[in-house]
């Protein structure tokens, strides 16, 4: 009896002791803060607005794409594609290529397999061939947010300048990474064959075997529904089979050649800004009804870089 009396005490005293934590806590919510509820506390600082001579903005039959060149990373390209567009380059081509869970692409019809070479667009003044620009050296001048969780493909992964980042610190190097919504460069065998006239844009799961294998130019910041969801290739590889079934480019402009009025407003998240690091907590440690366990990790490419319509507080600096 002894015992007993005790042991119900001790029961007792130990429910307190739980309890007392939890009483103290009543009210407050363990659940981790939604993306929406992140971005709303954000500080108008902490968003950019990109800078109209790094802003493409393509034109096809259902509404706009906007891509984010990347010049820090691939100024050789970035300038390449510039001198493009400004000769009208790309008006009047065509999306060539739509493969499932990979990529859509435009170019040169004429430039197929089964084209007819002599009809190739000319390039002007822009150069044919470019040095790589597969990977660079890490510029320690950048803002860098590292992800804690490592990656398959590389010693370091993060963000720069708003662009998803691979680094390996033993041979100083950095690169873009192919995750959703990236802009590559296509080329034939030869390295030096890319020069911008071919583009693509990932549209699946991010095939980071790519990396360092082709230069990745900038990002898309609006529109991807329209490269996305346009009918897959028949032909290999996704190529469309017939000039019916291809998309047209109505034309592709620079916004800092747009007049002020007609240039996009949009501005995006700061990678290197509290709201941004934030979020990458939210994404790996969800605490709410409907996690019962939380991730712990999170990809890169599993993180998207928020864009909104530019707020007339923001911070002009690019």
């Amino acid at each position: 009896m002894f015992r007993r009396r005790h042991l119900v005490a001790a029961t007792a005293l130990a429910a307190c002791l739980i309890a007392a934590p939890a009483l103290a806590d009543q009210g407050k919510s363990t659940a981790t803060p939604t993306s929406q509820e992140l971005l709303a506390k954000s500080s108008p600082a902490e968003w950019r607005r990109p800078d109209p001579s790094n802003l493409l903005v393509m034109q096809l039959p259902a509404g706009r794409v906007l891509i984010e060149l990347a010049p820090d990373f691939t100024p050789l390209h970035a300038a390449n594609i510039r001198t493009l567009v400004r000769q009208h380059y790309f008006d009047d081509l065509a999306i060539v290529r739509v493969q499932d869970n990979f990529v859509t692409q435009w170019d040169d019809p004429a430039g197929d397999d089964g084209g007819d070479p002599k009809k190739i667009r000319s390039l002007g003044k822009a150069k044919t061939k470019l040095p790589p620009e597969f990977t660079r050296p890490i510029d320690p001048k950048l803002p860098w947010t590292a992800l804690p969780d490592g990656d398959v493909y590389a010693p370091q992964v993060g963000f720069s300048e708003g662009f998803p980042v691979a680094r390996d610190p033993a041979s100083g190097q950095e690169w873009l990474t192919h995750c959703y919504g990236m802009v590559g460069v296509g080329r034939d065998n030869g390295p030096e064959t890319g020069n911008g006239s071919a583009l693509y844009a990932v549209i699946g799961q991010a095939p980071r075997r790519l990396d360092r294998n082709l230069a990745v130019i900038g990002r898309v910041l609006e529109g991807m529904p329209l490269l996305s969801g346009l009918p897959r290739g028949t032909g290999p590889m996704g190529f469309y089979t017939a000039p019916a079934q291809r998309t047209a480019i109505e034309s592709v402009q620079l916004a800092v050649d747009l007049p002020p009025a007609q240039r996009p407003s949009l501005e995006v998240l700061r990678t290197d800004s509290p709201t941004f690091t934030a979020l990458i907590e939210a994404k790996r440690n969800r605490r709410d009804a409907f996690y019962a366990v939380p991730a712990g990790k999170v990809d890169l490419c599993d993180i998207d870089v928020p864009v909104r319509t530019a707020q007339a507080t923001t911070s002009a600096r690019p």
